[in-house]
């Protein structure tokens, strides 16, 4: 060809030259790329930047759930020494909303405030103990609303509006409505009708926090060149930098977002936060660089965290246990914005639909406005809730007919390369591997049933996305973008927009490019998350950043391959497709004894094609149904898990105890399988707090003074498992090798949360014959159902 490559076609599923489908990198157990940083203390977070003149800035924040603000009088603050500014809503009145439909945020209070702790002024100055004296002399004058806490009264007409303009300032007509849907595929009732076998019951999911390690943390600098540079704990840095354009009514292309290392983030930093608009403003007023660093019981106020959820769920089958309908009536409180709560909506019934398969559905979700801190997306965002309720009703249905629970599944496997009843595409499955895995590792069919009274096994099995199939803001560009330089010392530099919080989506690219070049890991280097110097990437939610960030790393780190190939080929006098790449070196596939280095075939590659760099990229195939909403939960390729929990339950204390889970997770193929390990029993560790100990609450009786105030808003009080608390969590590894991935390669950091807390209530169930449904399972509420349960016995009836 004219520019000398030698073209090839190489499937994503295979290794681009090692024989016989061997790896050199991919599904090597190497440790994360920063992983010595971090252990060492030398990974810089936002609030490790101290900037010569660096001003702190603090926030002014609601002491009421729902007022009016009449004014407000910084004058006072504005005198006190060491004050340089003050800023209130006035100053940025253009709303936001990282869902483009719905932006009903300000990054501080216009006109009113929706729940205590809604900002309403930030201070700049020398220190936070001056910028806390200066909040004390702020006069907030306010005219006191009624306060709605509870989403049943959300639904009630005659009620103050708690956001009393649409999206586009017309005077809303949905009430505390923020989102209704109403879907249904085939006839569910007459199918619930002719059904054998029916099961119907209320959930109650809380809500729950994501609390990280590291609070909101953001630092701005207004340079002397015009460009506001900020540096925040976010996990969607080009959504932020979007959104601080429109707000900051600043051309984006003086604006530069940065994301140093991330101390956890689970979901809860993917908007962006009143503290990132307000350093920004700051900087440019004071011409000094400004940071605002969250307290623990600022995050808990700021939350986004779980959408506490009310369901009601139907669900039959005929007599041999094949699934006929299920239906689904949901309540979501969704706090006092909409964050990503469209998107929540629609997740808490479209990703339900599998592993087990369902041949009419229908499900009829509301999310409502309270005067409550706003919910948003927490790890396996929207679907964890309706997928306790699911799993449980399937445990119901196969106790009723005498079949074993993960017999029922099997029969009721939606099977690979399908459909499922709202029109999304399976590609591959590997649910019934998880099956078997778990019920071998737990010895599930000699044990269950077996144990002594008080403890038991239960199952639940899961299915979530791999990225979402379109931006959150409609575009025809890349979802994700790469770029890869080579360099003369035998160096690949990645360039990435991706957000690595944790998860280790660093390791990962560099992983894939050093797989296709043929490099060891430690001469990849990763440069990510800065607006300035990377591609475009959307973020890390929704688990996309291993499929579609990965993809775009193969797109890249390919054409280079095919460029040094070619360089190579040339040299030996031998076709480029015989060239290898491997370990640090390229030779001749065919003679091993031809090689040169990787840092010697860079030079050749070089001076026959100049600078070497390429970019790659990736953009979802079409997916989802042809109706409203069928694209919301489509995704290019979906992870599948099953759980076995065991559990012990004291009948006298109602405490519950869960010595062990074995989780099951089908990835695709597992790049880095030390980190897939860790997503599994990070994901199940989440979840199974989530069961018997955390709870995100606010005082709900608006007679009380304290209405509104969150009840724990502290570690002390928030309670999050210990590692004395934490199960033994075993980790199986299922490789599906999945066509849309790269080198088949799905996700792994949200799919093993869901069924972690039905796996506990059904292994309740087999401890002492209760149907736990409503979360969080205290020992009060353990007492509850046993005491009910000798009742109804007494009296003859069932519990």
């Amino acid at each position: 060809m004219a520019d000398g490559i030698e073209r090839d076609v190489v499937n994503r599923t295979h290794g681009p030259d090692a024989p016989h489908g061997e790896f050199r990198r991919v599904g090597q157990r190497a440790r994360k790329v920063d992983g010595m940083a971090k252990a060492t203390g030398e990974a810089v977070y936002t609030d490790d930047i101290t900037l010569p003149g660096m001003l702190h800035a603090k926030t002014l924040r609601s002491p009421h759930p729902h007022a009016r603000i009449r004014s407000i009088d910084a004058s006072a603050a504005l005198a006190l020494p060491g004050v340089h500014a003050v800023i209130t809503g006035d100053d940025m009145p253009v709303r936001y909303g990282v869902i483009p439909w719905t932006p009903d945020e300000n990054a501080l209070a216009v006109g009113k405030v929706r729940f205590v702790g809604d900002e309403v002024a930030a201070v700049a100055a020398v220190d936070e103990d001056t910028a806390n004296a200066a909040l004390a002399l702020i006069h907030v004058d306010y005219e006191l609303l009624e306060a709605i806490l509870d989403p049943h009264l959300a639904l009630e007409p005659g009620h103050d509006p708690i956001h009393e303009t649409d999206a586009r300032g017309r005077p809303s007509k949905k009430g505390n409505v923020s989102k209704h849907v109403l879907l249904e595929f085939g006839d569910v009732d007459a199918e619930l009708a002719r059904s054998a076998c029916v099961v119907e019951d209320d959930y109650v999911f809380h809500g729950t926090a994501h609390a990280p390690i590291e609070p909101h943390c953001a630092v701005a600098q207004f340079g002397g060149d015009g460009v506001l540079t900020l540096w925040s704990s976010t996990q969607i840095p080009h959504y932020v930098h979007r959104a601080m354009a429109q707000v900051l009514e600043l051309p984006a292309h003086r604006i530069r977002v940065i994301q140093p290392n991330l101390g956890g983030a689970f979901g809860g930093k993917s908007d962006p936060f009143s503290l990132e608009f307000c350093v920004g403003l700051l900087a440019m007023r004071t011409r000094r660089p400004v940071k605002m660093l969250y307290t623990r019981e600022e995050t808990f106020y700021t939350h986004r965290g779980r959408h506490p959820m009310e369901m009601h769920f139907k669900t039959g089958c005929d007599d041999k246990g094949l699934i006929t309908a299920v239906d689904s009536r949901i309540l979501i409180d969704g706090g006092s914005y909409s964050s990503f709560g469209l998107v929540t909506t629609y997740y808490s019934g479209q990703l339900l639909t599998g592993p087990v398969d369902f041949p009419t559905y229908r499900f009829d979700s509301t999310r409502v406005f309270t005067n409550k801190p706003p919910c948003g997306p927490k790890r396996g965002h929207g679907s964890v809730q309706p997928r306790f309720a699911l799993e449980i009703q399937l445990d119901r249905l196969a106790t009723q007919l005498g079949i074993d629970p993960i017999e029922f599944r099997r029969r009721n496997f939606q099977g690979s390369d399908t459909e499922t009843v709202n029109g999304q595409k399976i590609t591959s499955n590997g649910f019934l591997e998880c099956l078997d895995a778990v019920e071998a590792a737990s010895g599930w069919k000699d044990r269950r049933g077996q144990l002594p009274p008080g403890r038991g096994l239960g199952m639940a099995g899961s299915m979530y996305i791999s990225g979402t199939n379109y931006a959150v803001y409609p575009n025809d560009m890349p979802q994700a973008g790469m770029l890869v330089k080579l360099d003369r010392s035998g160096l690949a530099t990645v360039y990435t927009g991706t957000s690595d919080i944790g998860q280790g989506s660093n390791s990962v690219m560099a992983t894939l490019v050093a797989e296709e070049l043929g490099l060891e890991l430690e001469h990849v280097r990763v440069v990510a998350a800065d607006t300035d110097l990377t591609p475009v990437d959307l973020g890390a939610y929704s688990s996309r950043i291993t499929l579609m960030a990965g993809n775009a790393a193969v797109d890249a780190g390919r054409k280079l391959r095919l460029q040094v190939q070619a360089a190579v080929g040339e040299k030996l006098g031998i076709p480029a497709r015989q060239v290898m790449l491997a370990d640090g070196f390229a030779f001749d596939r065919e003679n091993g004894d031809h090689r040169m280095t990787s840092r010697e075939a860079f030079i050749l590659a070089e001076a026959k094609f100049e600078t070497l760099a390429a970019t790659g990229s990736y953009n979802t195939p079409e997916r989802g149904g042809d109706y409203r909403g069928g694209t919301i939960g489509a995704s290019p390729a979906y992870s599948f898990t099953a759980h076995v929990a065991e559990v012990e339950v004291d009948t006298e204390t109602g405490e519950i105890h869960v010595p062990k889970l074995w989780i099951a997770h089908d990835c695709g193929r597992a790049i880095s399988p030390v980190q897939v390990e860790g997503q599994i029993e990070g994901s199940t560790y989440m979840g199974v707090a989530e069961v018997v100990l955390e709870s995100h609450e606010v005082y709900t009786d608006p007679a009380l003074p304290e209405a509104g105030l969150h009840m724990r808003p502290s570690l002390l009080e928030y309670t999050i498992p210990t590692s004395l608390d934490t199960p033994e969590l075993e980790a199986l590894i299922v490789e599906s090798v999945d066509p849309e991935g790269p080198y088949g390669a799905k996700e792994a950091g949200e799919g093993p949360l869901h069924g972690s807390l039905p796996a506990v209530a059904n292994a309740i169930y087999d401890a002492c014959g209760i149907w736990m449904t409503k979360l969080p399972f205290t020992p009060g509420k353990v007492l509850g159902a046993l005491r009910a349960q000798r009742e109804a016995a007494l009296s003859g009836g069932k519990a």
